[in-house]
Parts: C-alpha cells; structure tokens; sequence
C-alpha cells in the first residue's frame, strides 16, 4: 500500500461553523506525526478526513500519491484505531482481526497467516481464542491495534487510542506502539491525542493544532525548545510566559533588565517571555530575578515554587528540596539566556 499522507487547504464545515480551516500538512512515509491540540481544535476532524468519514468543504486529500477525497473509506487502504477499540463482543479475537482481512477479500488460505502475524506482533499471540469480555482493556486496545495492522496498512490512523486506559496501562502501551514503529518503518501513522505526554513520547513531528488552524508544526525537541507562539509553548509542556518590553538592545521584565536573544522581535513590540520552570534555578545567578514565594508543591522527585516578580508569578521546578523557603520569603530566581524564548505576541503558524 502506498504511505504517507497529503493535506491540501483541506476545510471542513458544518453549515457555517468551520472546523477545520485550509490545513496544508504532509507525513512523510514512515513518519508519526501527532496531531495535539484541545478539544474543538480540528484534530480528529483532520483524522477523520483522511479516512474518509468526512468530506473536505474545499481542498484534497492525498495517500502517498493517490488523491482520495472521493473514495470511500474501504479504498483507501488504511487501518484505524479509536479510543474505544469497537471489537465484536461475538467474535473470538482471532475472528476480530480477521474481520477486515474477510471484507478487503483476502485469499480464505492467505488469512490465518496474516492473523496470526499481527496477533504476535502485538503480543497477544496466546489469546486468540478468548472473547473480548475476557480481556482487560489494554488488551482489547492490542487487538485493536492487531485488527488494523492485519491489513498491512500504508496508513495507520490512531484516534486518542489510549485515553480510555490508566496511567499504568497507558505507559506500557507507548512503549508497545513505540517498538511497533520501530518494526514497521514503512508505515505512515497519524495519531491524535490531547496529552503532551503521548504526543514528545510517540511522534517525529508534531502538529499543535487549536481553532481549527494549525498553529504550529515541528519536532518534539524543536516545539519544546523553540515554540514560535504562546499557544504552542503552553500546550508542549510547561511554561512561563511573562509579559516583557522590548528596547533597543534590551528587554525588561518588571523592574528587571534581562540578557536573551530578542530573534526578530523588533523594539517597541509587544512580547513574551518563555522559559520552561525545570530551568529556572533559585539563588543568584544569570538574569537573577527577586521576588516572593506565593506558593510551594510538593511532587516527590521536585519542588515547585511559585514566586511573585513584580506582580508576574514565576513558576520554578527544582529539584526535592530538604528544606524549601516558606510562603512570603524572599528568594531570587534565574535562568541561563540560552533557556529563554522571546515570542511576539500573535504570531501562529500559517
């Protein structure tokens, strides 16, 4: 089957209320590419355009290079998984993942092969013979998985595939659908999720997504690192975003002057200042800032401080502290100016 997946100025609208709005996006073949962003932001709605459940308003829709935004789902050679696993309570697991094999027409000899294949590929090898009652849902999520990579896909399109486990189940499936990328290089996926985590774990590149527009598209590292607006650098991960003016070869935070490369950010424009809280580090140092402790947290392996500067609540993740300041001490917080992001503010990624 052909691989990687082609986004045109796709919109979609329903009525008048646009929910997608001219996404121009390409996964390349083999790549993870997340799509993250809140709910209402467009991202299932994208997913679910390549599958064929949507028809764009305007725009096309390509896999590797065949256009398909006319071909229905079943001609498009794709598998798909959706947080709620939708198998046959009926059927065997077994007969699960054959399912698709049956409707595509396969060969009746050529079946039990592949079924067996993407059962062992998925470790669930020895329970091919249980119904799905019988299985816990981490389970039935495998057999999920199993049933769409029968079809030995170009395309796989995962749709918030985890959000219905727990946090321990959910951590054991990254690391299995992780390994299954490494041992299907060839196949493009597509996975949607709200959750950070999943998206730095997972994907090759990320496309934060919010009020139907991309808003900006990159690594993991460079989208964490890097952000290139607000919205991105509050959805990838954590951080401090403090308002800041921009002179002429300075920047000033409150009373505050600080050392950070001010990019193309031009004097006299409105700005933001981003630096993620695990490295804002207390005591003096580089671009030291004083202020007053608001509030202390407790998270087993860290502290987190929250510490007012000049009326600016500055967020400093640190280390498990054996002895953190009290609530209304005065303390001095800084950051190296390599840590620091200066972002315009309202930029987005067109």
């Amino acid at each position: 089957m052909s691989s990687g997946i082609r986004f045109d100025s796709v919109s979609v609208a329903y009525g008048k209320n646009v929910v997608l709005d001219g996404l121009d996006l390409t996964v390349e073949p083999g790549e993870v590419m997340a799509l993250l962003g809140p709910s209402g932001s467009g991202k299932t709605t994208a997913l679910r355009a390549v599958a064929g459940f949507v028809r764009p308003a305007s725009g096309r829709v390509f896999i590797g290079d065949r256009d398909v935004t006319s071909l229905p789902p079943h001609r498009r050679g794709i598998g798909m998984v959706v947080q709620q696993y939708a198998l046959f309570p009926h059927m065997r697991v077994e007969e699960n993942v054959a399912f698709g094999l049956k409707a595509q027409k396969v060969a009746r000899a050529e079946i039990p092969g592949r079924v067996a294949d993407a059962l062992s590929m998925t470790g669930m090898a020895a329970y091919a013979k249980r119904f799905p009652r019988e299985l816990s849902g981490g389970q039935q999520q495998r057999v999920a998985i199993a049933r769409a990579l029968a079809i030995r896909p170009g395309v796989l399109l995962l749709d918030e595939p985890l959000s219905a486990l727990d946090a321990q189940l959910r951590s054991g499936m990254l690391a299995e659908l992780a390994r299954l990328h490494r041992e299907l290089p060839d196949v493009s996926i597509l996975y949607v999720t709200h959750d950070q985590v999943e998206a730095l774990t997972l994907a090759d590149r990320i496309a934060v997504m919010d009020r139907a527009r991309l808003q900006d598209c990159g690594t993991p590292q460079e989208l964490y690192r890097r952000p290139r607006n607000e919205f991105t650098a509050s959805f990838v991960g954590n951080a401090n975003l403090l308002p800041v003016s921009v002179g002429v070869g300075s920047v000033s935070l409150g009373g505050a002057e600080v050392k950070v490369d001010t990019g193309e950010v031009a004097a006299g424009v409105s700005a933001t200042l981003c630096v993620r809280p695990h490295l804002v580090g207390l005591g003096p140092g580089p671009n030291a800032l004083a202020g007053t402790v608001t509030e202390v947290q407790w998270r087993g392996a860290t502290h987190r401080l929250y510490v007012d500067v000049d009326g600016q609540s500055v967020k400093a993740d640190l280390r498990e502290l054996r002895k953190p300041p009290s609530l209304g001490e005065e303390v001095t917080v800084h950051f190296a100016p390599e840590d620091a992001v200066l972002l315009s503010a309202g930029v987005t990624h067109d």
